[in-house]
């Protein structure tokens, strides 16, 4: 049977797989642990890979469609446009994110600050200091950070790695 892309409503992911395994249907959400900052403690947790998506394997007939789109927490299946045929995802590409998530790879979402937006320096000399970006390079992951100092600005590049976004 093939794999289907079901978009859920923001944060429901969970509360959708649950219901679409109590109607026995083969649902996969793939986790990625991530560490959770607390007032007074980090902590491990897991989180969708793909915030807002799960799959479904399934083959969609009529009453199967009908079924998965009155989940709780569902909000459609994947196709080409809103009101066409769902596609289905290849099995390869299912494999594969199956086994990420076997081999337990330590794994980060990262989003990059764009220009204009406040970022922290992470690494290097500058470790600390809070800047803004005035351009970036996303390919080669080079960001340039504008610094206030002493009512002068200073820029210089930073790669990805060493900036996060406040």
């Amino acid at each position: 049977m093939p794999w289907y892309a079901v978009h859920t409503k923001s944060r429901h992911e969970y509360k959708a797989l649950t219901g679409l395994t109590q109607k026995d249907l083969k649902a996969f959400l793939p986790e990625m642990e991530v560490w959770s900052k607390r007032k007074d403690r980090k902590k491990k947790i897991s989180v969708p890979l793909f915030p807002g998506y799960l799959f479904v394997d399934a083959s969609l007939d009529n009453e199967t469609k009908l079924t998965i789109l009155k989940t709780a927490g569902v909000v459609r299946i994947l196709g080409k446009k809103e009101n066409t045929e769902p596609l289905p995802v290849p099995e390869a590409k299912i494999i594969a994110i199956q086994r990420i998530m076997d081999k337990k790879v330590e794994m980060f979402s990262l989003q990059y600050p764009k220009a204009g937006e406040p970022v922290r320096i992470m690494d290097g000399p500058f470790a600390g200091i809070e800047g803004t970006v005035i351009k970036s390079d996303l390919e080669k992951e080079l960001f340039v950070i504008s610094i206030d100092l002493m009512q002068r600005s200073v820029a210089f590049k930073l790669e990805g790695f060493q900036i996060s976004k406040i």
